[in-house]
C-alpha cells in the first residue's frame, strides 16, 4: 500500500553516466550501492535532461521551469520561487549539503539562500578556496588544453580520502541525518554532490582500480572536443587512462553514497522518506570520440540520464514512461500540495510512482542555450540546428547582476545588455524582464559559439546508438512540426522560432 512520505532526500550526483551503472546494465565499473538502491526503487528507463549544463539543470529541478530557451546560465529569478522557499513557508525543514562550486559563484548563488540551512564543503574543481598550493604537493597533471584551475591550489591540502570534497559532502550528509532524524516533523534534504564530475582525481585504491598498469600521474582533466583521438590530441592509451580515472571517481563516490543510504536505514527513515537519486547530465568519455561536453548534439550518452525513486509502500521495478528533470519539481509540489506562482513546465511523477498512470507526457525538449533544440519522444529524437547563422538569439533575465559577467576569462563571461535591450514579460509573469537580442557577430558565451553540422533525427527504438541520421527524410517534416508545436506550448521566445527556421 502506497504511503505518502513525510520527508524527501534528493541526491544529485553530477555527470553521472547512466550506461555505466550496473542498475542500467553497465559492467565496466563497480557501483554496488547505486545498484543495491535500484533494487529497492522505481527505476526510470526513459529519463532525459532538460536544460544543460550545470546551473540550468539545477534551475529545472529546483524551480521547475526550463531555462535554456530563455537564458544560458543564471540564478533564481525575481518572479519565481525555488522549491526550498515553498517548503520553508510550509514549515518543512530544508537543508542543502554540497561541494558544487557553481552554486556559490555568480549565476548560481541564489539557489542556497532559501534553504533553512546549508553547508558548503570546499575544494572542488573551480572553487576559489586556497590562494596557494601546499608546498609539498607536486601538482595534478594539466593536459588537453586545460589551464591552471583553483583545484591545483586546493588539492595538496587533502591529507586523506576523507578530505576530498565528495567524501566530505557525503560524510556531512550522513552526519546531518544521524543528528536530525526524529527531531523534525518533516524535512527536505538536498545533497548536491559534484562527483563524479572532473577532475577525475582520487586517492588510492580508487586511482589505480581500473588501470593498474598506468605509469605516472593519472589523467584527470578531459578535453572538451570531438575527435580528440582522431586529431592526435590524445592517444588511445591516454583515452583509456582518462576513462579509467572517471571510473575510479564513480566507484569512490558510490562507496561514500553507501554511508548516506545506511544512515537513512539505521535511523528508520525508509518508512516515511522518499529518496530520489539522479544527475544533471552524463559525460562523454570517448563515445563517438567525444569528450567532456563540447558543442555537439545531445546524444543519449549525455542526455539520457538515471533516475531512481524509492518511496514508502511503492514496489521496486522499472518505469518505461518518458520523463525529464523538470518533472522532479512538479513531483515535489504535488507531494507537498504546493501551487507554484511561476510558470512551470513539469509533470508530476506521482501517478507513475503510485501506479495510477503509465505515462505523464508524450514529448520533452532538451538543449543548451544557443545550440540545437532537441525534441524527444518515446520513439525518436530530433535535434534542430539554426537554419543559418546562429541568430537571432535572445537572453531574458532580470538577474543580470547575478550572472557570470565578471569572470576573469572573458570568453565565458555573459555579455551585458546594451541599447537594444527592451522590457518584456516571461511566460506566466507580469514582472518586467530585460530582453536582450543578439545577432551574428555579437560576443556570446562560449557554449553557443559552436560549428553546427545540420539537423539530426534518430530512431531511438531501432537505432539506440544514434548512428543513422534520418534528417532529410519525410519523417523530419513531421518531427519539425511536433517541435514547433512543443515550443508554442512552452511559450518559447519568437527568436527561437526564427533562428531554427520554424
Amino acid at each position: 500500500m502506497t504511503t505518502t512520505p513525510k520527508n524527501v532526500v534528493v541526491i544529485l550526483l553530477d555527470s553521472l553516466n547512466r550506461h555505466m551503472l550496473g542498475a542500467y546494465g553497465g559492467t565496466e565499473f563497480e557501483t554496488p550501492n547505486l545498484d543495491a538502491f535500484a533494487t529497492t526503487a522505481l527505476r526510470f528507463d526513459r529519463h532525459f535532461t532538460g536544460s544543460l549544463p550545470c546551473m540550468p539543470a539545477r534551475h529545472d529541478i529546483l524551480c521547475g521551469a526550463l531555462d535554456f530557451l530563455w537564458r544560458p546560465w543564471g540564478s533564481v529569478e525575481l518572479w519565481e520561487d525555488a522549491i526550498s522557499y515553498n517548503l520553508h513557508k510550509l514549515g518543512v525543514v530544508t537543508q542543502l549539503i554540497s561541494d558544487h562550486p557553481h552554486l556559490f559563484e555568480s549565476g548560481g548563488e541564489n539557489y542556497h539562500t532559501d534553504f533553512m540551512a546549508w553547508a558548503y564543503e570546499r575544494g572542488h574543481e573551480g572553487d576559489a578556496w586556497k590562494t596557494r598550493p601546499d608546498p609539498s604537493w607536486a601538482g595534478t597533471p594539466q593536459k588537453f588544453g586545460r589551464g591552471h584551475m583553483p583545484y591545483e591550489d586546493s588539492r595538496g591540502w587533502f591529507r586523506s580520502e576523507a578530505d576530498f570534497p565528495g567524501p566530505k559532502t557525503m560524510a556531512a550528509a550522513e552526519r546531518w541525518i544521524d543528528e536530525n532524524a526524529g527531531h523534525h516533523d518533516r524535512f527536505f534534504l538536498f545533497i548536491d554532490e559534484f562527483d563524479p564530475h572532473e577532475p577525475f582525481d582520487t586517492p588510492e585504491p580508487w586511482a589505480s582500480k581500473y588501470d593498474p598498469e598506468w605509469e605516472g600521474p593519472n589523467l584527470i582533466w578531459p578535453p572538451y572536443m570531438q575527435g580528440a583521438i582522431e586529431k592526435g590530441i590524445m592517444t588511445e592509451r591516454e583515452a583509456r587512462q582518462l576513462r579509467a580515472s572517471y571510473g575510479g571517481k564513480l566507484s569512490m563516490i558510490d562507496h561514500w553514497l553507501g554511508k548516506v543510504l545506511a544512515a537513512i536505514e539505521r535511523n528508520g527513515l525508509n518508512d516515511d522518506t522518499m529518496v530520489i537519486i539522479t544527475t544533471d547530465h552524463g559525460h562523454y568519455l570517448g563515445e563517438k570520440d567525444i569528450w567532456g561536453k563540447p558543442g555537439v548534439p545531445i546524444y543519449n550518452t549525455l542526455g539520457q540520464i538515471p533516475l531512481m525513486i524509492r518511496s514508502p509502500g511503492v514496489a521496486p521495478g522499472a518505469c518505461d514512461a518518458l520523463t525529464t528533470n523538470i518533472d522532479i519539481f512538479a513531483t515535489l509540489t504535488d507531494l507537498y500540495g504546493i501551487t507554484p506562482r511561476q510558470r512551470t513546465h513539469g509533470r508530476s511523477l506521482m501517478p507513475l510512482i503510485n501506479g495510477t498512470a503509465d505515462k505523464v507526457r508524450d514529448w520533452l525538449v532538451t538543449g543548451v542555450w544557443g545550440r540545437e533544440v532537441h525534441l524527444v519522444t518515446k520513439t525518436h529524437k530530433y535535434a534542430r540546428a539554426p537554419s543559418g547563422a546562429n541568430s537571432p538569439l535572445s537572453m531574458m533575465s532580470n538577474r543580470w547582476s547575478t550572472m557570470p559577467t565578471h569572470v576573469v576569462d572573458k570568453h565565458i563571461a555573459m555579455p551585458l545588455p546594451d541599447d537594444r535591450a527592451f522590457l518584456d514579460r516571461m511566460p506566466g509573469s507580469k514582472v518586467p524582464v530585460i530582453h536582450q537580442p543578439f545577432v551574428a557577430g555579437d560576443p556570446i558565451p562560449f557554449w553557443a559559439r559552436t560549428k553546427f553540422t545540420g539537423n539530426y533525427l534518430f530512431d531511438l527504438e531501432n537505432d539506440p546508438d544514434e548512428v543513422n541520421n534520418l534528417a532529410g527524410t519525410e519523417l523530419e517534416a513531421q518531427l519539425a512540426a511536433q517541435l514547433k508545436a512543443a515550443l508554442l506550448e512552452l511559450e518559447a521566445p519568437a527568436a527561437q522560432f526564427e533562428r531554427l527556421g520554424l
